[in-house]
């Protein structure tokens, strides 16, 4: 059976002209190949031409999403691709009758090819499966990258094996036997992949790091947001912009901060002291007292306070004449009850989340006085505003307070005593 009579006619007229049999049957084989494959070449760019427009026009009319994301990474390009390699395959038989051996190698060849492209072809699905994945709000807390790397790579591994194996005619469990006498050279090959792939499923399991998490990791120099979790490398993207490339494995191994408690929580730990001079520090005196009482947000404390402390006095008959004795209001007091009432009428200070003001160990550089509260505002630039906002009426407020902050001397301080500045 000879699919192109054309073969026919000219296997006819090169034997009356006096060329022998079996070269005329040659010539007619390869002309019949030449134009079969020529027209199965033209076969294909026509299916294409008029197959991916009608699928576009299709897309462009659907509401979903998966569609797109399959015409997005050219699955249906690379599916079409078979069918050269299955139209090849069909005619070679009836071609190239007259050449066994040639048609061996090129039913080889088209094997070859249609594993190359069933490979090119799952890649592409695969890569449309993690677009439309993306889709979906789980993505963000499962990401499935990796596995789908995995996945791919086992693909590889399987199309090579099955290369070799036609290259070789021999059987794809042969080659498999073998394998377990270059496990360590696989293993050494694959390390990173086979790190990742365990750290990955650590990471999704234990919910350890999510793509939009604030991760901290000194060692790396990470300080940024998550912007891709792969099956080797993790990439941060840092606040100054630049990336840092972190390897997946490293999450597992080694410590980090994830910031997404934080988020998660509605506030923002606001965390900082400010020194005060000890020298400044002293018992009220009832001049003092008067002049608090005018300060509204700390009125009701130093009333209150007032009240209960006479009552002690009184009780405990303590000589009123000299302040030591007794229970006494002091400055630093009363001002660490106006900084508690001022953060409790803050309105972006949260109530219901830690709340502190509180003295901590005094030392040389004065007696750090602690804010430790939450912002409501977790937006770096807007977080940054209210906390300078804070310590800035603080600074303003302490010598309301007949306090002082502690300050090393400076040049010029060292100049007003006539003394040498030190260098």
């Amino acid at each position: 059976m000879k699919l192109l009579q054309i073969g026919v006619y000219l296997k006819d007229w090169l034997t009356g002209q006096g060329i022998s049999e079996n070269l005329a049957a040659g010539i007619r084989d390869v002309t019949d190949f030449a134009i079969s494959f020529l027209l199965i070449i033209v076969l294909y760019y026509v299916l294409k031409y008029v197959l991916i427009g009608i699928i576009r026009r299709i897309i462009r009319r659907s509401d979903n999403t998966w569609d797109d994301a399959l015409y997005h990474n050219r699955f249906f390009n690379k599916a079409l691709l078979f069918v050269p390699g299955v139209l090849l395959g069909f005619v070679a038989p009836y071609t190239l009758t007259e050449f066994p051996d040639l048609l061996a190698n090129i039913l080889k060849l088209t094997q070859i090819y249609l594993v190359f492209i069933s490979i090119i072809t799952a890649n592409a699905f695969l890569n449309a499966v993690y677009e439309i994945y993306q889709g979906f709000e789980i993505s963000k807390a499962k990401p499935i990258k990796g596995y789908l790397q995995v996945f791919k790579i086992i693909l590889f591994v399987i199309a090579i094996i099955i290369v070799i194996s036609m290259l070789l005619n021999k059987s794809p469990v042969y080659l498999l036997g073998g394998l377990g006498a270059f496990s360590a050279v696989l293993l050494l090959i694959f390390r990173d992949p086979i790190l990742g792939l365990v750290a990955g499923i650590q990471i999704s399991a234990n919910d350890m790091v999510r793509p939009g998490d604030w991760i901290v990791m000194n060692k790396s120099g990470a300080d940024g947001v998550v912007t891709d979790i792969s099956l080797t490398t993790v990439k941060v993207q840092n606040w100054d912009r630049t990336i840092t490339t972190i390897p997946t494995y490293s999450l597992v191994s080694e410590s980090f901060v994830n910031w997404r408690g934080m988020e998660e929580s509605g506030g923002r730990r606001i965390k900082r002291s400010i020194n005060i001079d000890m020298n400044s520090v002293k018992f009220c005196s009832q001049e003092m007292i008067d002049r608090f009482m005018h300060i509204q947000l700390v009125k009701p404390y130093v009333e209150g306070k007032e009240k209960e402390l006479a009552e002690y006095n009184a009780a405990s008959n303590i000589d009123n004449s000299v302040l030591v004795n007794g229970r006494r209001q002091t400055n630093l007091g009363i001002f660490r009850a106006y900084l508690a009432s001022y953060l409790k009428n803050n309105p972006d200070i949260r109530q219901d989340m830690t709340f502190l003001v509180r003295q901590l160990q005094p030392g040389e550089s004065g007696i750090p006085m602690e804010i430790y509260v939450f912002s409501k505002v977790q937006e770096w630039a807007k977080y940054e505003d209210i906390q300078s906002d804070i310590f800035d009426h603080v600074l303003a407020a302490i010598p309301e307070f007949d306090l002082q902050v502690f300050q090393n001397p400076s040049g010029a301080d060292l100049r007003k005593l006539g003394m040498p500045e030190r260098h």
